[in-house]
């Protein structure tokens, strides 16, 4: 379905990136088209997985994590096996909220939050204790700047 989206399609999506709660009788007047087919639409996305889920964007601070910050993990060994455990220890920690993956340098870097800074310091004191972590640096996060969605729909247009 991806190299047959068109500009409804599109405009479906980057609506729906910006308001994920939006009802589907919105988003059909915004697109210009009405209910019924709107929401097929929305339900073939769905089922083509380019629609993934949806989420509600929260204040982290407002719900008692005062501190973001970035850990850059490297490993001392990056076989299947490794990676796997690692990956698998990630996706089991509250306190990680996104972990990606990388080439280069850095195996991975995670995005995390923390109430407090003796959280903060808790949580990478385990992380650099995890078996096959050779390395840890971490930046505390001082201002969000910009928090878009993760495609920008407009330049998806021109890679498919």
């Amino acid at each position: 379905m991806r190299g047959r989206l068109d500009s409804i399609d599109r405009a479906i999506l980057k609506e729906l990136q910006a308001d994920g709660s939006i009802t589907n009788v919105e988003l059909a007047r915004r697109v210009g088209l009405s209910a019924p087919p709107c929401l097929r639409r929305v339900r073939a996305l769905e089922s083509a997985g380019i629609i993934k889920g949806y989420r509600a964007m929260l204040d982290p601070k407002a719900l008692g994590f005062e501190i973001v910050c970035f850990a850059m993990v490297q490993l001392q060994a990056q076989g299947q096996r490794e990676l796997a455990a690692f990956e698998s220890q990630m996706k089991r920690w509250p306190l990680v909220r996104e972990c990606w993956k990388l080439s280069g340098d850095i195996d991975f870097i995670l995005k995390c939050v923390a109430p407090n800074l003796s959280a903060f310091q808790g949580l990478v004191s385990d992380l650099t204790a995890l078996p096959n972590v050779r390395n840890v640096r971490t930046a505390l996060t001082l201002d969000l700047v910009k928090d878009e969605a993760l495609v920008p729909i407009e330049e998806a247009v021109a890679a498919v």
